[in-house]
């Protein structure tokens, strides 16, 4: 059996997994899917409940609550969102665990003796515009210069918190590009909204964006920490990218509610962060995980994710 075999078989066997953000929506999910496929969690965050309660932007008290502790993965999916961000300074706190954050996360990682560190990330890394009909991969260039300064700061985030990953010193680091996620725990707020009529939405005309059902997203976490190449970012989406206002409407019809309010584009612009979501345009492949991780979507589509989570919130 060569070398690469055998620390293939390593990683599937069962791993001890400190997972940053296990108390949050995405968080929750990882964890369920890791337990799931045998290993051992241990969430890291500041609510009780976390076998290792810290802050990732506290470093000393960061270094101090692992000191003493093996894990074999560590695992980055902590996030400062608590609802959907509609304004540019809601992404502030999350663009700073990005960067002081990972970069304290993988000084713990080190401390208690990991060998691989996976991140989460978001294709809008690969920037807020409209990529047309070219089909987003892997090989796109990812964190390019922001337009304007509140999106440099959104981007440059994105960048670090990859290039501190894969630069890891002693760690084998991968990141995995997320679509935009819905599903249970994603899509409570958006019901919420739509039962009030308070979530506007222009018309698409044409534009998509990639998205991921939340489980399958977790799935794939579980799959890169198991199989994915140290050094490789992985786009993480179902096949069916959906516009924004198409993706709105398609929860409304599964869930009986009120058709979101069709709004001229230019209306949304004091919404600053979600405006220019909704002129973004993306096509992103997913055929790099699908064919090294072994990683499928069990919901291809918003369609048959939001079908499957009206029938489990109906039970």
């Amino acid at each position: 059996m060569t070398t690469n075999q055998n620390q293939s078989q390593g990683r599937n066997q069962s791993q001890n997994v400190l997972l940053a953000g296990a108390s949050g929506v995405l968080g929750r999910h990882i964890a369920t899917a890791l337990t799931d496929a045998g290993h051992k969690v241990t969430g890291l965050g500041r609510s009780e409940g976390n076998g290792v309660r810290a802050d990732l932007m506290d470093r000393g008290a960061l270094l101090r609550a692992v000191d003493g502790q093996h894990f074999d993965t560590v695992v980055h999916a902590a996030t400062a969102l608590r609802k959907p961000p509609m304004r540019h300074r809601d992404m502030h706190a999350t663009d700073a665990l990005r960067t002081e954050g990972t970069a304290h996360l993988i000084e713990a990682a080190r401390l208690t003796g990991a060998r691989r560190f996976v991140t989460e990330s978001m294709v809008f890394g690969y920037g807020y515009g409209d990529f047309g009909d070219h089909l987003i991969t892997e090989d796109d260039d990812f964190g390019p210069l922001g337009a304007t300064p509140e999106l440099e700061g959104h981007l440059a985030g994105m960048r670090a918190k990859e290039q501190l990953t894969f630069d890891a010193t002693g760690l084998e680091g991968m990141a995995l590009r997320f679509g935009l996620f819905y599903g249970p725990g994603g899509t409570d707020a958006i019901l919420q909204l739509l039962r009030k009529r308070q979530l506007p939405a222009p018309a698409d005309r044409g534009r998509v964006l990639p998205w991921v059902e939340l489980t399958d997203a977790a799935r794939a976490v579980a799959a890169a920490v198991e199989h994915g190449r140290p050094g490789q970012a992985y786009n993480v989406v179902d096949r069916t990218p959906t516009g924004f206002h198409g993706h709105l409407l398609c929860v409304a019809e599964e869930f009986g509610l009120p058709k979101p309010m069709a709004v001229p584009r230019w209306l949304t612009r004091p919404m600053s962060y979600a405006h220019t979501m909704f002129q973004a345009n993306m096509r992103v492949s997913a055929a790099k995980a699908e064919r090294e991780l072994g990683w499928t979507p069990a919901y291809p589509s918003g369609r048959e994710g939001l079908a499957a989570l009206r029938t489990a919130t109906a039970r």
